[in-house]
Order: C-alpha cells, then sequence, then structure tokens
C-alpha cells in the first residue's frame, strides 16, 4: 500500500518525523517496506495483511497514526446538492447473483463536463503509482485510495434500456475491459450487465463498452460489495488483478459503501459539475449489526503481562473506532464495521498490545501456562507410528489432490465419482481423492526409479468420500482419516503388521478377513479386513489389503509384485484401548498340541481359526498359524495342509491330557463335518 505524506496530513497532524513515524507503523503491524520522494512527496510503502482491509486506504493509515499518537481523525465532511428527476426515473437495477454481490448501489449524475482533474488531484494520484484518466474516473480512484472503498463509473447513454443486471455470466460470452484485452466469462463470472451484454466483471475491471470519456453527460457511479471468494476466482482464472479486486478480496467496510459513494458524487460535481439524481438505488441497504465483544482487564493482564487501566483501555478502542460501554467486570465494545477481524476478546487485547506499544510489555513478565493433555487421537496416532515405522515402513506425505486419472486406479472404499476443484490447485491435479493408495503407489515408482529399491511406504492423511445423491450432505465429501500401505511381496508379513497395530491399540476385537473384488488390486488377491466382537455390537470395516494388480505394477514399471492395503483410522482410534488393562493369569500350566489338517484349497485361515476357538472356548490361550504345505500326488487336487499349534489353559483347574484330547477330538469332529478336513496322524 503506497501512502502519501501529503495526503495523509488531510487526515491526521503528522506530529512525528518521517523514520519516528514508520517505526511506530512497523511495530504496531503495518511493515514498512520502504520510502521514496515523487514530485517533493514523500510516499511510503506499508505492507498491509490480510486481515487488514481497513488500511487499504489513507483514511485507514491516518486512524491508526491518530491512534498511535494521540491526535483527533478528520473526516472530510460531505456536501452536494441533489436536483432533478428522481434517480429511479433513469435507472433500475436487479440482483440476480446475491451469493457473489449481497449488495450493489447507484447513483446518477447528470450534466458532467468531462475533461482534465484539477492538478492537485493528478498529483495525488500520480504520487500513488495510479495513472490519470479524466476529471470522473480519477475521482472514483481518488476516493478508493482515500477510503479503500472500489467505485466505478458507467455512461448512462451506454447502458442498454438504462438497466444494470448484475448475474453470472453466460457460455461463451466475451467482454472486452477498459484495458482493451477479451475475457472469456462464465456462470461463476459475477457480471455487471446491461438489458443486452456485459458492462464490466464485477470488483475486477469495468468494460470498454460503457466507459466514460469526453462524450459522456450523463453517469452511473457504482458502489458494491463482492464476495472476497468470487472475486479471487475470477481474478485468477482470468488473470486480471486490479487495485479493485485487490480491495475486494480484503473485504470492504459495508457501511463505508454509501459514505464513498457520496464522497465520489461531492468530488465530480464539484471538479466536473453536474447534478446528483435524488435518491440511490441500493439492493441491499439493512446491514447487520456487529455483535458485542467483552473485554475484562483481569484477562489484558493474564496475557499481556501488565496491567493497563481501564480507562486507557477504553481510550484506546475509542481512537480504533469501537463504541465502548463499561459493566460489572471491564468494558463492552462493539467493533467498528470496516474491522472485521474483531470478534474476540483476544482480538481487543492484539488491539491494546498494538497501541499501548509492544515495547511496553515486560520481558521477564510472568505469564501463566497450563500444560494441555494430549487428545486420544494423537496418542493413538504416535502408537501407530511406531509400530509401522519398526517394522521398517517410511512415512510419506503426497498431496490431497491428484489427477483424475490417478485417482481412478484404485478406490476401493466407493464407486461414487470423486469431487473435484474448480481450479487446479496443482499442475493438472483437481481431483479430492478416495484413497490414499495410488499416491503411494506412484511415490514407490518414484523412489524405484531413484534406485531406491526398498521402498515400503505409509501414509496418514485425509481422503475425501463423496456422500450419496440426495443425502443431506451430499456437497460436502466424508473427509475420514486413512492410513495407507505400500510394501513388497510377502502378503503375510504385510497382515502380520496389521494385526500388530491391533494388539499395540490394544482393539479387544477380533481381525478376521473376506475376499473382496476391487478395482484395481488382482483378481482373488484382496480381502476385506473386519474387526469382530467385544466393544464392536457389529462387524465393524476395518480396511482393504491385497495384491495390486499386475498391470499397474507394469504400467509403474515396477518388479515383482506389490502388496497394498489401507485402514480407517478412525475405526482404529475409536476401538482402541490406549491404556493398558489388567488381565487375569492363570497360574495352572498349559497344554500344546500341534494339528496338521488336509484341507480344501477354497478353505481360508480365518474359517478354521473361528472353529478353533469355538470348540476350544475359554481354554484357549493361543493360536498360531504355521504354514500352508501343498502336495497334489499325495493328498489330491485342490487340496492344501495347513499345520498350526494350540495352547490350552484352565483359569481354574490344571488340564489333563485327556481334557486336552477331548478338546481336539471335538475340533477335530467340527472341521471334517464343517469344513471336510482330515487330520493326518
Amino acid at each position: 500500500m503506497l501512502v502519501s505524506w501529503k495526503w495523509l496530513s488531510r487526515y491526521v497532524d503528522l506530529t512525528l518525523s518521517h523514520d519516528e513515524l514508520v517505526d511506530r507503523l512497523s511495530l504496531s503491524g503495518l511493515n514498512h517496506e520502504g520510502s521514496e520522494t515523487v514530485d517533493g512527496d514523500v510516499v511510503i510503502d506499508l505492507e498491509v495483511t490480510s486481515n487488514r482491509g481497513d488500511c487499504l486506504g489513507h483514511i485507514g493509515v491516518a486512524r491508526e497514526i491518530a491512534a498511535l499518537t494521540d491526535q483527533k481523525l478528520k473526516i472530510p465532511t460531505i456536501e452536494y446538492q441533489e436536483s432533478g428527476s428522481a434517480v429511479d426515473d433513469s435507472l433500475a437495477v436487479t440482483n440476480e447473483m446475491p451469493e457473489a454481490c449481497p449488495r450493489y448501489t447507484a447513483r446518477v449524475i447528470r450534466g458532467v463536463k468531462v475533461g482534465d482533474s484539477p492538478e492537485w488531484l493528478q498529483e495525488s494520484l500520480k504520487a500513488v503509482g495510479i495513472g490519470v484518466v479524466n476529471n470522473v474516473v480519477d475521482v472514483t480512484n481518488y476516493v478508493m485510495m482515500e477510503c479503500g472503498q472500489p467505485l466505478h463509473a458507467f455512461d448512462l447513454a451506454k447502458v442498454g434500456e438504462g438497466k444494470i443486471v448484475v448475474r453470472p455470466g453466460k457460455e461463451k460470452e466475451q467482454l472486452e475491459a477498459i484495458d482493451h484485452r477479451n475475457y472469456d466469462l462464465n456462470d461463476s463470472t459475477c457480471v455487471i450487465a446491461d438489458s443486452s451484454a456485459a458492462l464490466a466483471v464485477g470488483g475486477v475491471m469495468g468494460g470498454a463498452s460503457s466507459e466514460v470519456t469526453e462524450a459522456t453527460a450523463d453517469i452511473v457511479l457504482e458502489a458494491a460489495e463482492f464476495v472476497p471468494l468470487s472475486v479471487r476466482r475470477t481474478a485468477r482464472r482470468l488473470k486480471l488483478h486490479s487495485p479493485s479486486s485487490f480491495r475486494f478480496e480484503r473485504r470492504v467496510d459495508p457501511v463505508g459503501i454509501d459514505w464513498a459513494s457520496r464522497r465520489a458524487c461531492q468530488l465530480i460535481t464539484e471538479i466536473a459539475g453536474g447534478s446528483v439524481a435524488p435518491g440511490v438505488i441500493d439492493t441491499a441497504p439493512e446491514i447487520p449489526a456487529r455483535e458485542t465483544v467483552l473485554l475484562r482487564p483481569k484477562r489484558v493482564a493474564a496475557l499481556l503481562g501488565l496491567e493497563i487501566e481501564t480507562a486507557e483501555l477504553d481510550k484506546i478502542l475509542r481512537s480504533l473506532g469501537c463504541e465502548v460501554s463499561a459493566f460489572a467486570d471491564g468494558l463492552q465494545c462493539v467493533p467498528p464495521s470496516w474491522r472485521h477481524d474483531l470478534t474476540r476478546e483476544v482480538d481487543l487485547i492484539e488491539e491494546v498490545a498494538r497501541i499501548h506499544g509492544y515495547d511496553q510489555i515486560p520481558e521477564d513478565s510472568p505469564i501463566p501456562v497450563a500444560p494441555s493433555s494430549k487428545r486420544r487421537f494423537d496418542t493413538a496416532m504416535e502408537r501407530i507410528r511406531g509400530v509401522l515405522t519398526a517394522a521398517g515402513i517410511s512415512e510419506a506425505m503426497t498431496p490431497s489432490v491428484v489427477t483424475e486419472k490417478l485417482d481412478q486406479m484404485i478406490s476401493p472404499w466407493t464407486e461414487l465419482p470423486a469431487l473435484q476443484t474448480r481450479t487446479s490447485m496443482l499442475e493438472g491435479a483437481r481431483t479430492l481423492r478416495r484413497s490414499l493408495i495410488p499416491s503411494l503407489l506412484q511415490s514407490r515408482a518414484a523412489n524405484w526409479a531413484s534406485a531406491s529399491l526398498v521402498a515400503d511406504l505409509f501414509e496418514i492423511a485425509h481422503v475425501y468420500l463423496p456422500a450419496p445423491a440426495g443425502s443431506d450432505s451430499a456437497l460436502l465429501p466424508d473427509e475420514t482419516y486413512h492410513i495407507g500401505l505400500i510394501a513388497g511381496e510377502d502378503f503375510f508379513a504385510l497382515k502380520g503388521t496389521i494385526e500388530t497395530l491391533c494388539d499395540r491399540l490394544g482393539i479387544p476385537g477380533e481381525l478376521t478377513v473376506g475376499p473382496v473384488q476391487r478395482d484395481g488390486f488382482a483378481k482373488g488377491g484382496a480381502v476385506e479386513l473386519t474387526l469382530v466382537g467385544d466393544d464392536a455390537k457389529e462387524p465393524l470395516r476395518l480396511g482393504f489389503l491385497g495384491f495390486v494388480d499386475d498391470k499397474l505394477v507394469k504400467q509403474w514399471k515396477l518388479t515383482g509384485r506389490v502388496v497394498a492395503a489401507e485402514l480407517s483410522a478412525d475405526v482404529l482410534v475409536n476401538q482402541s484401548r490406549l491404556v493398558p488393562q489388567q488381565q487375569a493369569v492363570s497360574s495352572f500350566p498349559s497344554i500344546q498340541r500341534d494339528l496338521n489338517l488336509v484341507l480344501p484349497e477354497s478353505v481360508r485361515w480365518n474359517e478354521l481359526a473361528e472353529l478353533v476357538r469355538k470348540a476350544a472356548k475359554e481354554r484357549l490361550a493361543d493360536l498360531t498359524y504355521r504354514e500352508t504345505y501343498r502336495n497334489e500326488k499325495v493328498d489330491g487336487p485342490n487340496k492344501k495342509r495347513v499345520l498350526f499349534s494350540m495352547e490350552l489353559q484352565s483359569q481354574t483347574e490344571t488340564l489333563s491330557g485327556g481334557d486336552a484330547d477331548s478338546i481336539i477330538n471335538e475340533l477335530v469332529a467340527s472341521c471334517e463335518k464343517q469344513l471336510e478336513a482330515v487330520l493326518l496322524r
């Protein structure tokens, strides 16, 4: 923000030297970038943060100086005469896009004489880098640089049928702007149009077809409020940034809209003549009142480390434009309309610290600090990272926005199409990912290409699952934390890592698997992981595990097979028991037995394990899978041998060999009946 010393002096007495003033401004939050002399006027370049749109005009900066130096702010008095027919007789305004332009105001000035601006006006604009056009346009720019509210003037004769329509742009619609370049409009662009064509890009730049020239006699003066996000998106899409868009992106003062419009009317009639039509067209004249914020002196002392008298607090806040009144424990403050960033008590305390002076805060002042407890989620994430890194898996970080092609490779959680951003966040990437696996697969390939042969990776991050059509939150994704894993060829090693993860989190439920078919996984090579039992009233889907389809492996130029898994971090955290619980330890000896069963190839380990648990019940202390062996010549086709170990133990007595045999016999009988198993003796 370029600020003219002469211009500032119109609103506040500058009692400090240049160096003292810029130091005070820097310490209060307006950083001094540099100064230069332009035609005998000192121009100061200030860095204005995005929350201080009120300082994008000379009056806003003067208000800061007045508060810092205990001076009185001098706001210009607006006086002009209205005459002739009412504004409604010449102009009609319709707002069809209030979501982008919540308020649009217009005044009409008739009989202006367009020409050169007076010397003082030209000098003011040139000092801050604004080009001189003509007296009408120069006034709109002057008022913008004065108070921070952008304005625009249209030639009324060039407004078709005297109608202004605020609407979305149309397909294949173009506008020639005042920079005489053509811009493509679309339905996301807020357009200021007449009855037939676009006249301006709302909040960004006016059009050449309706600009004010020397032939102009009557003008329409626009003063409006545009939504920052809408202006920012349009300016970025069109690559068209202007002083107006810069200010609208940082929000303007809703009360100051009318002030700026009247101020421009005053200056135009003084400089260019003409008369202002009585009245104003305002599409949203009602301005919501600001909420009251309470400020407690005790809280000021607790945060800043020094006590400030209530009277001093009152004085500082009033100098910044707040309406202040007393209440039992402190002050009631209504922030001014131009300070959108003042919504909490701590915001007011920051303002007090700025104006009172950060240098007044003692360096050794004790500030009470209370230790915060770690969230359950954070504790669980630390434990998860510990297990995975101990397993030799490295953590990765990948973007949440990916290309559509990458997202479509694997999506085990949903078949609904992914949500997309309006503009690409990264080059060619505008799809909110539905799974972490494609990004990890890409990272593994990149590591492989860089000769990092062992690239087992995991990532803990959000995925964005689209909500079903017709639901209450159909426009918003289901944003949940997932854990993605990708490793080498050993399916069971990764499954064992997941089992260890569940064990270290103290999850009481049993981890079971079931066959599932998902695009991107090898046919018959993927399973769905489910938690069953204990706290879970019904089975909970934990995630998916399987071999990546060979086509994808070859596409990424990887050698060997690749195993991938994705787990719901939310399910893991919700089912975890992070504080170890006391468990009874039997004082009686255990009995171990090894069993070798011949089973059909279709029988899975989890089916066998479930039968073992049902047969042994509470006497099963441990069950361990050993190996699978196949010998078609001995056992026949589609047969396999599964070797496993059982540890039997009672909490109340010593088990005898006969007790163990009884359990084994019951188990074998169940396996023969339900799984067509044969015990090898």
